[in-house]
């Protein structure tokens, strides 16, 4: 599955926002800082989330960003498909099924690519930040020097190829 750098930001800021959401609002200095995340990208990912009624923005002193619901409720689907569209690494599956009717010497192939879509949508519509925070297991994360974030590897493959490719 391919996922952009703003969708992997996204899911870090919502995470983070999930960790502290009985906290009040969050400013996005300290969203930046704790997940490690680019302070100016930040900004417009929380915009698109506040556009999409995701998130809320307080102003004032005590101002930033929380979570609009609780994180039980949020489906790590829905952050994907508003800042990466479509879930599936094949298109997605109004298109599979037209492909399935329309090429029938290949057939098979997209009746394949759409059952791999439909685990991946499955996995990730069941999946909510509640269900990805650990409550149990919350400390965190500190910007690192700067040598370190040279050599930060991200734990999926980012609009890339991995070794299972």
């Amino acid at each position: 599955m391919k996922i952009s750098q703003k969708g992997l930001y996204a899911l870090q800021a919502m995470m983070m926002l999930a960790r502290h959401h009985n906290q009040g609002a969050i400013r996005i200095r300290d969203i930046a800082y704790e997940e490690v995340l680019p302070e100016k990208f930040l900004e417009l990912i929380l915009l698109e989330l506040k556009n999409a009624r995701m998130v809320d923005s307080v102003r004032g002193a005590k101002g930033g960003y929380q979570l609009r619901r609780p994180p039980c409720e949020i489906r790590l689907s829905e952050i994907i498909r508003l800042v990466d569209g479509p879930l599936a690494p094949f298109g997605d599956a109004d298109q599979l099924r037209s492909l399935i009717d329309r090429d029938a010497s290949h057939r098979s192939l997209y009746k394949v690519f759409l059952q791999v879509r439909d685990a991946a949508a499955k996995i990730l519509e069941s999946t909510t930040l509640e269900d990805i925070i650990g409550y149990d297991s919350v400390e965190p994360r500190r910007r690192k020097k700067k040598k370190d974030e040279e050599s930060k590897v991200l734990p999926m493959v980012v609009h890339g190829r991995g070794k299972s490719d």
